[in-house]
């Protein structure tokens, strides 16, 4: 199950560290980072319809401080999840489902992150 811990890690920080990088990069520079190039260019992904469904403009202010303030609870989840603290299994869960609006990565992700701490909890080390 050492594995099963490694890959959760590993997935937390790349969601943690892009989602608070993304994020604070839209904050100090205006937008989200983009395709520069193609038929995409300038678009945001599929979660941007997501939030805009919820009432949320993709590229407002609270949207970007969303992203960093979710992004550093991804990164906090991952050190308590490291450390083995109590709560963050049920925080690593949390954030997982949380995690499933942000199409396609997140919530490939989210849905990975979910089998894997099921599996712990069938299973634990």
């Amino acid at each position: 199950m050492r594995l099963v811990r490694i890959i959760l890690v590993t997935l937390a920080l790349i969601e943690g560290l892009w989602m608070t990088f993304d994020g604070t990069r839209a904050l100090i520079v205006g937008d989200y980072v983009t395709p520069s190039t193609g038929s995409h260019a300038g678009e945001l992904g599929p979660w941007s319809r997501v939030v805009t469904a919820v009432g949320i403009p993709p590229r407002s202010r609270a949207m970007k401080l969303i992203f960093v303030a979710y992004g550093l609870s991804w990164l906090v989840i991952a050190l308590a999840f490291l450390l083995r603290a109590q709560w963050a299994w049920l925080g690593m869960f949390v954030a997982a489902v949380v995690t499933l609006w942000y199409l396609p990565v997140g919530t490939l992700f989210g849905l990975i992150q979910l089998v894997l701490l099921l599996a712990l909890l069938i299973r634990p080390d």
